[in-house]
């Protein structure tokens, strides 16, 4: 097999390798900042159940938490598994697992904002809601950019993990051709493939951060 036949089969398996990221990256987005505001709920309750939530994502490993999420189902409800719901479990294992991340992330870019621009904020009429979505948020947005990225970064490099439920993307495809060819070019392809997946994503969000910061 030639280097371009070899890359033409990586490239046919990038579209899942994007799939993964991109559903992975605006599911955890949202699912993150709703687990944020839950951990961060006046109920004692609420609270503790997504600290502990946010406890096991983070203190598991993302691998342990794709075979559960794959054979969950068939162990504890008996359900039958297909083939089809392999990328399914990976999408749900890692938007579970990177709500989580994402979900400190946020409370950390909430709990930075002084507590005096609630007060201004209550004082010339806004609601709670108002104040979150119209002064606390865009000021959020703007702190976590840093974080956001590197987690998101990390993301590219996670994707490889899809391999343990044997779904088609860039890593499991790069094995097999390492394996039948017996030759480390696809090795080096894959490589080449992540380092500017990763390149275009700090660019992304370098120029992002620069966009934002808006008062320097």
């Amino acid at each position: 097999m030639t280097v371009m036949q070899i890359v033409q089969q990586l490239f046919n398996s990038m579209g899942i390798t994007m799939e993964i990221f991109f559903v992975t990256l605006v599911t955890s987005l949202i699912l993150g900042l709703g687990l944020a505001l839950v951990r961060m709920s006046k109920s004692r309750v609420l609270s503790l159940i997504a600290k502990f939530y946010i406890s096991v994502m983070r203190g598991t490993p993302l691998m342990l938490q794709l075979l559960v999420v794959y054979f969950g189902p068939f162990f504890i409800f008996g359900m039958q598994i297909t083939p089809s719901y392999r990328l399914k479990a990976v999408l749900i294992g890692f938007a579970l697992n990177y709500a989580a991340y994402f979900a400190e992330i946020y409370r950390s870019g909430i709990a930075a904002i002084p507590v005096g621009q609630y007060e201004a904020a209550r004082l010339l009429g806004y609601s709670k809601t108002q104040t979150f979505v119209h002064i606390v948020m865009p000021q959020v947005i703007k702190r976590i950019i840093p974080p956001v990225a590197n987690e998101t970064i990390t993301l590219v490099k996670d994707t490889s993990l899809a391999f343990t439920l044997a779904v088609a993307e860039v890593f499991t495809v790069t094995k097999q051709l390492v394996a039948s060819q017996s030759s480390v070019v696809p090795f080096i392809v894959a490589g080449i493939f992540y380092y500017v997946f990763n390149l275009v994503v700090a660019v992304f969000f370098e120029y992002l951060e620069k966009r934002l910061s808006y008062y320097r």
